[in-house]
């Protein structure tokens, strides 16, 4: 069988980590895989991996090209003749859905957010199937969008078991990581993701002063990347850190490589986002390490996170609710939370799921 996948393009993200991920699994399964994008960092990994990538603009939001794109992706689907096409992003979907309308290739569409509720998004639930990747997003499109039933199929963004391996560890990268962030003997609260005014990094600094008073040992540990045009932001945690008097108790250690590890040596990680996200990797790879999360309760996280088994849930913004939820997930038993990743959220179950979507638009299996 042969996919093709189309995003706008191959950088950073969650969708395009999805799609690079799908791409090396179908090529292990021996099925034939190309992907469609502008181009990107990431482009080159889709090779590596066994599959072909497509330079092509379907990331443009021009309406001025968009026929012509049309027409020249029309005239690249010919001559790739796949079995499926999957669209992962709206500008992809429309060009892909306007471009198959002669050729009528099964057509499968990934809703990956909350995309605003308009006609523009809609080309999102144009797909013989509608994989949404949480009960979350499932419900969104439900509410908004006239689509019928048995075209929605909830399969939620897969945890790489192998990469988030308890057992697979780099100590000597943890031991490194400790020492320059002077984590030794520290109670390690952790928030991944990038620095963002979506992730509510206030809130979660609040809670690590509220946490001063019973563990002194606590340490709020901030990892990730600032964009330029996040720079006033970030100066602003700065600025709070400094004014709640937290300068030894918050480490911003910047963008990381070794989540896995980073995940490994924190007790506890923390989702404090102020919208809802649509499914919540972050907290998903955090319980394969074993680590219990605590997260705002709203979106694909509440697929993931449950109350008192795999962590807790607090009202978004509410940092002493936070901070107490914090000191109650310090006392989970950790020794079940990877098993429910590997029931519920692994990327091998993800790719099983979505090789299935496509055999059941008769297309087959193909190799296993």
């Amino acid at each position: 069988m042969k996919i093709v996948q189309l995003l706008p393009e191959l950088n950073e993200g969650g969708v395009e980590r999805g799609v690079v991920e799908l791409n090396r699994e179908l090529v292990r399964r021996g099925h034939e895989s190309v992907v469609i994008s502008a181009g990107g960092r990431q482009a080159s990994q889709i090779e590596v991996d066994g599959g072909r990538h497509v330079t092509f603009d379907v990331c443009s939001k021009n309406p001025l090209t968009a026929f012509q794109r049309v027409r020249g992706l029309r005239r690249l689907l010919r001559e790739l003749a796949p079995d499926i096409l999957h669209a992962r992003s709206r500008v992809p979907a429309w060009l892909a859905w306007l471009a198959n309308r002669r050729l009528q290739i099964p057509f499968v569409t990934t809703v990956h957010g909350f995309n605003s509720v308009n006609a523009y998004s809609r080309v999102m639930t144009f797909g013989d199937r509608v994989i949404c990747v949480s009960g979350a997003i499932r419900d969104h499109v439900r509410r908004h969008y006239d689509v019928p039933e048995e075209k929605l199929v909830v399969i939620p963004r897969g945890v790489d078991l192998d990469a988030f391996d308890p057992n697979r560890v780099d100590r000597e990268f943890m031991t490194r990581f400790r020492a320059e962030h002077r984590l030794e003997g520290r109670w390690v609260v952790t928030a991944v993701g990038r620095i963002t005014q979506l992730k509510d990094y206030e809130t979660f600094i609040r809670a690590i002063g509220e946490l001063g008073r019973q563990r002194p040992e606590a340490v709020g540990l901030i990892v990730g990347g600032v964009r330029e045009d996040k720079r006033d932001y970030f100066a602003s945690l700065q600025r709070l850190v400094t004014e709640l008097g937290l300068e030894d108790r918050i480490v911003f250690a910047g963008s990381q490589q070794r989540i896995a590890e980073i995940y490994a040596l924190s007790d506890v990680v923390v989702s404090s986002s102020k919208k809802p996200e649509s499914f919540g990797r972050a907290a998903a790879e955090a319980l394969a390490m074993n680590v219990p999360v605590v997260a705002s309760r709203h979106g694909g996280v509440l697929d993931i996170v449950r109350e008192g088994q795999t962590g807790f849930l607090f009202a978004p913004g509410d940092d002493a609710e936070l901070a107490r939820q914090i000191m109650r997930a310090a006392g989970l038993d950790r020794s079940g939370l990877r098993k429910m990743v590997e029931e519920n959220f692994s990327l091998e179950m993800m790719v099983d799921r979505t090789r299935a979507v496509y055999a059941d638009l008769g297309c087959g299996q193909g190799s296993s």
